[in-house]
């Protein structure tokens, strides 16, 4: 991968990034958060080059209103802002699918946690920190039911 073209998938990353944190965002706004530390002509560049190529990945979607032109996030463009974050130099986990589905349960309302990753240890540690014996349950399986492993594969992008 060329110097530039790994510039510009930074450029790319940093957008998704700024994306997934709001709704929408304006794009002077965005553009202005992603060049923070340099202005140079080659950054605009780089970053409108960035957006053209997120749009037609169908990552992002841009938005016009009378006053701006707003960008967000597509469905897809959220599922790789979540893998970005899994992959990144700090994740502790392994984000390679073994084929077995996380469930944590909690006595809780809205208390199940599903995924294909496998953060069960942490929660293991969380359960025996927070003395959650009874409050917490995990499981890991390979066995969902087809309906809901389709809407977790479409979840997860798998």
């Amino acid at each position: 991968m060329s110097s530039k073209s790994k510039e510009n998938n930074q450029y790319s990353k940093k957008i998704l990034k700024i994306l997934g944190e709001k709704s929408a965002i304006s794009l002077p706004e965005l553009a202005k958060r992603v060049n923070i530390e340099e202005c140079s002509q080659n950054s605009k560049y780089a970053v409108t080059r960035s957006l053209k190529g997120l749009r037609e990945a169908g990552l992002i979607e841009q938005i016009p209103s009378p006053q701006n032109e707003y960008a967000r996030l597509t469905k897809e463009g959220r599922k790789k802002m979540h893998s970005l974050e899994l992959e990144s130099d700090t994740t502790l986990v392994n984000t390679s699918w073994d084929g077995f589905w996380r469930i944590i349960l909690l006595d809780l309302p809205n208390s199940a946690w599903i995924s294909p990753f496998p953060f069960e240890h942490l929660f293991m540690n969380i359960k025996k920190d927070l003395g959650l014996t009874t409050e917490m349950m995990i499981i890991v399986t390979e066995f969902i039911d087809e309906e809901s492993k389709k809407v977790l594969f479409e979840t997860f992008g798998k």
